[in-house]
This record gives structure tokens, C-alpha cells and sequence, in this order.
């Protein structure tokens, strides 16, 4: 057996494509070739020397793994590319490397994401088995009634979805504190629309151990090592 040989879902996911689970599906599909061959078949093995493209894409593992806190500003999309044109978040990262986010935030919220090119953490926290906690700070359009707060805090189901939050706070008439933990896709958004409430300014604070703090709007910064410590321990 030749020397330094790893699987190839664990060559990708260290290349930054994806994660390692994410990554048996690329090469299931066809997506993967190994010195100019397809390779379909899980339980492949690559080793020193060996080209790996993704789609034509030479891949290489990355020299630096990097993790990053994002401040997002709002009108910025949490994708790899967008037909609209719309400006990407990644675009305002200060590495020019393939840094892909963990988790969203939807075009018009701002606040704390992160970002990274190792496909394994990207996939252990973003799944909802990591019970991270979300922490958001909302605006209305108007008052929000007592109904809403109850509604949200006990659990409540719009169009088939059931939605509750871990905690509830409120900071004023139109104003509140709202705590996830499984964050459903644009879950304070759908509860606020089925009170006919709109979010005006719609912020995320912290994910699980890691706080926004002043770190201003479009900046970004590496996340500490006891933030990554508390993260793989389910923060």
C-alpha cells in the first residue's frame, strides 16, 4: 500500500469542497476524477502525487484552515455565487481563497456568521445536533402583541411547520430578544409574517459561545481558540 494514502472524502473535505459526508455525495454523482479518471465509488483512497479535480477543478488541501466571525451587513447574500448579481458576503472576507459560510443568514438580516474552508468543522456546527444557541435582536414594523411572545415561546405551527424558540425577551413595544436553537430556514421571519409583523431590522448576536461584540459592520475576525474549543464541544 502506497504511503499516506487517506480516503478521498476526506481529501475533498480537507480541500475546502465540502464536508466529508457532503463530499461522498460529490463523488457518488460523478462530480470527482483522480488523475483524469471518474470516480464514483466510495472507499477510494488518494495519496501524494495523485491530481484530484471536483468538476474539472484541481483541488489541493488547504494550507491554513481558517475560521472567521463575519459581521454580515444587511443586503448581503450568504452564497457561492447569484444569478441577480446581488453582492456576496464572501466577496467582503480579506482572503481571496474558497471560504464557504456556516449556516445563513437571509439576504436582508445582519449580524454574526461564520466562515471557513474546513469542510468537517462547517459541517459539525452547522448541523442542528450541535444545539447552538442563536441569539437575534428584532425590530418590528409595529407593536408586537403579547399573543406573538406567547405564540413563539410555547410553539406554534404556520403552514405545517412547527416553530418555537428556546427564549423570549422584550425590550420594548416593537422590539425583542430571541434566542434558536434549531433554526428553521427563515423561522422569525415566517412566525412574524403569520401575526402580519414584518421585521424591519432583524440581528444576530452570538452563535452558541461567540458574540458579535463591536466588531463593526463588514468586519471580520479569526475566531479564538477557546471559542473553537467551546464550538467542538457543542458550545
Amino acid at each position: 500500500m502506497r504511503p499516506g494514502l487517506i480516503r478521498l472524502q476526506v481529501y475533498l473535505a480537507h480541500a475546502g469542497a465540502a464536508s466529508r459526508r457532503a463530499s461522498e455525495q460529490l463523488i457518488s454523482s460523478g462530480r470527482v476524477t483522480v488523475n483524469g479518471l471518474l470516480v464514483n465509488v466510495l472507499g477510494a483512497k488518494v495519496g501524494p502525487g495523485d491530481e484530484v479535480r471536483l468538476d474539472g477543478r484541481l483541488l489541493e488541501p488547504e494550507k491554513e484552515l481558517r475560521y472567521l466571525a463575519l459581521h454580515k451587513p444587511p443586503e448581503y447574500l450568504c452564497s457561492a455565487s447569484d444569478p441577480q448579481g446581488r453582492p456576496l458576503a464572501r466577496e467582503i472576507l480579506p482572503f481571496r481563497e474558497r471560504l464557504y459560510n456556516v449556516g445563513r443568514l437571509d439576504y436582508r438580516s445582519s449580524g454574526l456568521i461564520f466562515f471557513t474552508n474546513d469542510g468537517d468543522f462547517a459541517a459539525r456546527v452547522g448541523h442542528p445536533r450541535s444545539a447552538l444557541e442563536k441569539e437575534y435582536l428584532v425590530a418590528a414594523s409595529g407593536p408586537i402583541p403579547d399573543a406573538f411572545v406567547e405564540a413563539f415561546s410555547t410553539g406554534i405551527e404556520v403552514e405545517g411547520v412547527f416553530y418555537q424558540a428556546r427564549f423570549i425577551e422584550r425590550l420594548g413595544r416593537r422590539e425583542l430578544r430571541i434566542i434558536l436553537v434549531e433554526g428553521k430556514n427563515r423561522e422569525i421571519r415566517r412566525v412574524f409574517s403569520h401575526f402580519h409583523l414584518h421585521p424591519e431590522r432583524l440581528h444576530r448576536v452570538r452563535i452558541g459561545p461567540v458574540e458579535l461584540g463591536n466588531l463593526e459592520a463588514g468586519a471580520s475576525r479569526p475566531l479564538k481558540d477557546r471559542e473553537l474549543r467551546a464550538l467542538a464541544l457543542g458550545g
